[in-house]
């Protein structure tokens, strides 16, 4: 059987040496990033039909266009960042001057997102969201190319790699509850207006400053604490450029990143396609259209999904090291399917308490699936260095990204066109019985589908444990070890 230089072990072996291990400190420094991610990337498109649908009554259909416009935007900018990273020497480092840096100005930039006047027609938001959103973009690329690249090269190692990307997940899950009470909060009594009514959008300006503040604090503790493993040793040794086209066109060439961004496209497409369509189920099914009740239940939800997120990471942990990461998503990926399939029972009005399992299904297999996802994407870059001679972990994150995007924009694009497919509008009291059976039908039926897809790519996978063992012999015994 094939060895390792530095481990001695059998490539079947689960053991991970002490040289290879991450320290506790730099895996919370790592995890900690996924702060400024979910509410730099995700809280605004949380809050967006909440605070401009709901709330100022704009449009479903110019919402879901401005922010489909924003992903492609920030597709975009994620590919200029993800090259400049690459290429960048300094002395410290090639990824951590950017997450500092671009840190510090996303948690200024956030509250400055909802910073709209009232009694603004339908296109004055409109143009207000492209240029806010366009303004903001960039600055997260900035922090979250460098960042995403730093996960892939903390460690050689097979299994510390799927430890290093559980522990980022298990942290992930504290601001992924701060975005499930978003909603509840901006409507708390002390935002009512003189009418007693909830003030959407002051609850969600003020939340955006605080959750900024947080962002702020994060950026210097991420920078404090983490440390670029292969800098030194292999990226500082050479002078040799990746060009900017290696960002979309020399990456798309590696067969098992294709692998992996069909498998991602999939799966992130058709879960976006009916992000919204969960809120809206909750707001006028379940609770009959009763907002300030529907937000009291989502924070519950987030609850439940931290809770079962927990569990999905540790369990496709444990399948990662028992058979290898391609079963572990395949696992997942099946489970996924029941889930949605569980969600046309579990958003029901007589038992309100249900939709908490609806949430911690989906809760629990996206973050096993991105546990093994983020592992694997490292044992893919180490594939591209065998045969590239380079570690091009910026253009690897770069053109993932952009290929996300553009699969997010599609979905989101189309999600605010399948509420109105449905019928829903939001000036009624109460919504028809059409539209109701169409969200319900829609937000379990799409998902199956592109998760049925994502389960066939990724059963053709092929960088097994062993496979990974003989590639890291053969780039120590060219290079040397990190």
């Amino acid at each position: 059987m094939p060895l390792t230089p530095r481990l001695g072990v059998p490539a079947a072996s689960n053991t991970t040496s002490a040289a290879d291990r991450v320290p506790a400190s730099q895996k919370i420094g790592f995890g900690l990033g996924s702060f400024l991610d979910m509410w730099g990337h995700w809280l605004y498109q949380s809050l967006a039909f909440h605070v401009f649908n709901v709330f100022l009554g704009v449009a479903p259909g110019l919402i879901s266009t401005a922010l489909g416009i924003k992903i492609f935007v920030d597709a975009v900018s994620d590919a200029l960042f993800g090259w400049i990273s690459d290429n960048t020497r300094s002395r410290w480092g090639r990824r951590r001057p950017f997450i500092l840096v671009g840190g510090i100005l996303a948690g200024i930039g956030l509250p400055l997102m909802f910073a709209v006047g009232r009694g603004w027609t339908d296109t004055e938001y409109f143009i207000f969201m492209l240029v806010s959103t366009s303004l903001y973009v960039p600055v997260m690329s900035c922090f979250n190319m460098p960042w995403n690249s730093l996960g892939a090269e903390m460690t050689p190692d097979y299994h510390e790699r799927t430890r290093v990307m559980s522990w980022k997940n298990a942290i992930q899950k504290i601001p992924e509850l701060a975005m499930f009470v978003a909603a509840q909060f901006t409507t708390l009594a002390i935002f009512n207006d003189a009418s007693g009514k909830p003030d959407i959008l002051r609850g969600a300006q003020v939340y955006t400053m605080i959750l900024g503040g947080i962002m702020i604090v994060v950026a210097v503790l991420i920078f404090s604490l983490t440390r670029e493993r292969y800098y030194a040793k292999v990226v500082a040794q050479t002078k040799q450029r990746v060009p900017f086209k290696d960002t979309l066109y020399r990456t798309l060439k590696n067969r098992p990143f294709r692998q992996m961004l069909g498998t991602m496209l999939a799966y992130n497409m058709a879960t976006a396609m009916v992000g919204l369509l969960g809120y809206y189920a909750t707001v006028y099914y379940v609770c009959g259209g009763n907002i300030v009740e529907a937000t009291k239940w989502n924070s519950l939800m987030g609850v439940a999904g931290l809770v079962s997120g927990l569990i999905g990471i540790t369990f496709a942990g444990w399948v990662a090291r028992r058979w290898g990461k391609r079963n572990a998503l395949m696992t997942v990926l099946a489970l996924g399917i029941v889930a949605f399939i569980g969600d046309w029972f579990f958003y029901n009005p007589q038992l309100p308490w249900l939709q908490l399992f609806a949430s911690g299904g989906v809760a629990f297999i996206g973050a096993g699936f991105w546990t093994i996802y983020g592992s694997a994407m490292a044992d893919v870059i180490d594939h591209d260095e065998l045969g590239s001679g380079q570690r091009r972990e910026g253009s690897f994150a770069a053109c993932g990204s952009w290929i996300s995007k553009v699969g997010l924009a599609l979905g989101n694009m189309s999600s605010g066109f399948v509420l109105q497919y449905t019928g829903f509008d939001a000036k009624l009291p109460a919504q028809g019985d059409e539209a109701i059976f169409l969200i319900r039908i829609f937000l379990s039926g799409i998902p199956i589908i592109g998760l049925c897809v994502a389960l066939f790519i990724v059963s053709r996978y092929f960088l097994t444990e062993k496979r990974m063992h003989e590639i890291r012999a053969e780039l120590e015994a060219r290079r040397g070890t990190v």
